[in-house]
C-alpha cells in the first residue's frame, strides 16, 4: 500500500507532528539531557555501541514511513520537543495491525502527555488508516510506561520472553493491545470520559513472577 502523509494530531497543548530531518539537533539535545532516564528503556542492536546518531535514526524512520510501514512522530508541548512516538510494523490486509513505541523527557513525565499522544495515534490508526489492532510492549520494570496502558485501558495479553534487545541485552516484555471494536468512540474520548475498564491492563501474578526470573538458556 502506498505511504500516506504523516498527519499532525493535537489535543490541548500536546501535539504529535511528523519527525523531520531538521529535528536532529533538538532531538539529540533532549536525548542527551535525559540519558540516565532513557538508557534503561531504549532499544539497542546486539553487539552494537551506544552512540546517539539522531540523523541516522531519523533517516531510518523516514525510510520506513515512505514504504507505508511506519508513522514517526515527535511529541511537542506548547511547541517544545519533549519526546517521540513511533507507530511501526504497520500491516494492512487480513492482519491490519501496528505497534506503538514512545518516550518522553523526565521533566514532562507524569503530566498526561504520553497517554494523550498514544491515544491520538491509536485513534488515527483506527479511524483513518482503518487498522484493527494496536499493540504496545513494555518491559516489566518500566512503571511509567505501564501506567500509560493502565490509564488508556490497553488489555494485557501476555509475557513475551527476551523480546527486544534493550540496554545491551534481550529483555522480557509484557504485551498489551486494543482492537477497534473495543473503542468505537475513540481511545482519547473513553479515557477523558472516565469509561476505561478497570484492571484491563492488569498483569497476571504468574507472568509477574515469571518475568522476575531470567529465562534458562540451555548450553549448546
Amino acid at each position: 500500500m502506498a505511504a500516506a502523509a504523516i498527519p499532525t494530531l493535537r489535543d490541548g497543548d500536546v501535539t504529535l507532528r511528523p519527525i523531520r530531518a531538521r529535528d536532529a539537533k533538538a532531538l539529540e539535545r533532549v536525548l542527551l539531557d535525559n540519558r540516565g532516564w532513557l538508557r534503561q528503556w531504549e532499544a539497542t542492536y546486539p553487539g552494537g555501541g551506544s552512540v546517539i546518531d539522531t540523523r541516522g535514526s531519523i533517516r531510518n524512520l523516514l525510510s520506513h514511513a515512505r514504504t507505508g510501514h511506519a508513522l514517526p512522530f515527535v511529541i511537542e508541548v506548547d511547541g517544545e520537543l519533549v519526546g517521540q512516538l513511533n507507530v511501526s510494523s504497520i500491516t494492512f490486509g487480513s492482519l491490519s495491525s501496528a505497534s506503538i513505541g514512545y518516550w518522553v523527557s523526565q521533566s514532562f513525565a507524569g503530566r498526561g502527555i504520553t497517554p494523550t499522544a498514544v491515544a491520538l495515534a491509536t485513534d488515527y490508526c483506527f479511524s483513518v488508516l482503518r487498522l484493527h489492532r494496536m499493540e504496545i510492549c513494555i518491559r516489566p520494570e518500566n512503571q511509567p510506561s505501564l501506567r500509560v496502558v493502565e490509564k488508556l485501558g490497553f488489555r494485557y495479553e501476555g509475557l513475551r520472553r527476551r523480546f527486544i534487545h534493550i540496554n545491551g541485552d534481550w529483555r522480557d516484555h509484557f504485551a498489551f493491545a486494543l482492537v477497534a471494536e473495543e473503542v468505537p468512540r475513540g481511545v482519547l474520548r473513553r479515557w477523558r470520559e472516565g469509561r476505561v475498564p478497570e484492571d484491563a491492563a492488569r498483569v497476571t501474578a504468574e507472568d509477574r513472577a515469571a518475568a522476575a526470573y531470567p529465562l534458562h538458556v540451555a548450553d549448546r
